[in-house]
């Protein structure tokens, strides 16, 4: 069965709850690259440096990173449905005031506030999606992915057609758009009544790390991840144009995102495997981080929507690998998986400005994070003492969380 084929599958006869929660999904996923087309506008209208704009990035990802290791204990406590609303009320309450901020300590806060509804939300969304989808597990994954590539591709065009009027629209369109999110999850989703949940302790997730498989994959997509975000926080500040252009910029570079994840990225793992097809990603990631080193806006803006491609591969590679290589399960993988791949994206975002102004020179951040993507690669060479899945080829989907 080919992946195009399984994701027409994906799609059909799904149940109402599959697609509320799948939409609500794509907003939440608009919120990483909502803010990027508004950077200068931010900076120009808050009176912010370079260095505390990218902070919105940076206190979205922290908190979020803390939030990741008590997700998977308070979804098994709670249940999904009370996660999922509480994190889109929190999301709804964080980006109505952000619309209304009067200074950049403001905004950086209730990004941050954000953050926490977003960990809370779209842990959770995956469980939600798989347990509720009709054709099986991998289907499930595939129509998540699309979510992830939808909304990483409409948030930069909808920041930049709202940003166009306000730096404060795109922050009130959201909020509309999450409250009917919320309504339809609270009215709609099963009731968590009755329902048996997994038993999770909080500290779980720190020791699915002592796997070293797990460890070195999570590693590796932390230093994957402060590449993807020196992409997404610095490029509009080398780039310096405005919020139409940006936005149009970074919505080739969603859709390319989407496509990858969800046609390309199961074709090479099958030829490949999972791990090695994630070790020569990650490699070309470098090589595209290398040539934004090159002082041509033209090269650079190619360079940016080229990198959505494999964007696109590592978000699903590096999570199938992560989920593949140890016994732990996989809520509980996933969550120390992805508290250290957005440290990593947290850390990319609050230095960058600070590197660029260390090294002298505009395009330093690129330089740094393609050092830091080969170091990636070379973690993912390192052969796992037992044998798993994510050695040889497969002809299945890749099953995995994302955030």
């Amino acid at each position: 069965m080919s992946e195009h084929h399984s994701l027409l599958s994906a799609v059909k006869g799904q149940p109402k709850q599959v697609w509320i929660t799948a939409f609500a999904a794509v907003i939440a996923f608009m919120g990483i690259g909502l803010v990027d087309p508004i950077l200068l506008s931010i900076a120009e209208g808050l009176d912010a440096t370079p260095q505390q704009t990218t902070l919105l990035f940076s206190s979205y990802l922290a908190i979020q990173v803390v939030a990741m290791l008590v997700t998977s204990a308070a979804s098994a406590r709670f249940g999904a449905k009370r996660t999922v609303v509480i994190g889109l009320t929190l999301i709804v309450v964080a980006t109505a005031l952000c619309a209304m901020a009067g200074s950049i300590e403001t905004l950086i806060g209730l990004r941050a506030l954000w953050g926490l509804g977003n960990a809370f939300f779209i842990a959770t969304a995956l469980s939600v999606i798989v347990g509720a989808a009709t054709g099986g597990q991998a289907g499930a994954i595939l129509l998540y992915e699309a979510a992830l590539g939808l909304g990483l591709s409409v948030g930069p065009l909808l920041g930049a057609l709202l940003g166009h009027l306000s730096w404060r629209g795109p922050f009130a369109g959201t909020a509309v758009l999450m409250a009917a999110a919320l309504v339809l999850c609270a009215v709609f989703l099963k009731s968590d009544a009755g329902q048996s949940r997994p038993k999770v302790r909080l500290l779980d997730p720190l020791r699915a790390l002592g796997h070293g498989g797990l460890l070195r994959t999570s590693i590796g997509s932390a230093l994957y991840t402060a590449g993807f975000f020196a992409v997404l926080a610095w490029s509009p500040f080398v780039l310096e144009w405005g919020a139409i252009e940006i936005g149009l910029v970074f919505f080739g570079w969603g859709l390319c995102v989407a496509i990858a994840g969800v046609l390309l990225a199961p074709r090479l793992a099958a030829a490949l495997g999972e791990r090695h097809a994630t070790a020569l990603s990650v490699l070309g990631y470098a090589v595209l981080l290398l040539v934004m080193t090159v002082p041509s806006k033209p090269v650079l803006v190619v360079a940016i929507v080229v990198s959505g491609l494999i964007s696109g591969l590592l978000n699903t590679l590096f999570t199938g690998t992560a989920m593949s290589v140890s016994d732990a399960p996989r809520p509980v993988a996933s969550a120390g998986y992805n508290f250290c791949r957005w440290l990593g994206g947290a850390a990319a975002a609050t230095l960058v400005g600070h590197i660029a102004e260390w090294f002298g020179f505009d395009r330093a951040p690129f330089l740094v994070a393609a050092v830091l993507s080969v170091v990636a690669a070379g973690l993912l060479m390192i052969r796992n003492e037992v044998k798993d899945s994510t050695e040889v080829p497969a002809e299945a989907a890749l099953v995995g969380e994302e955030v």
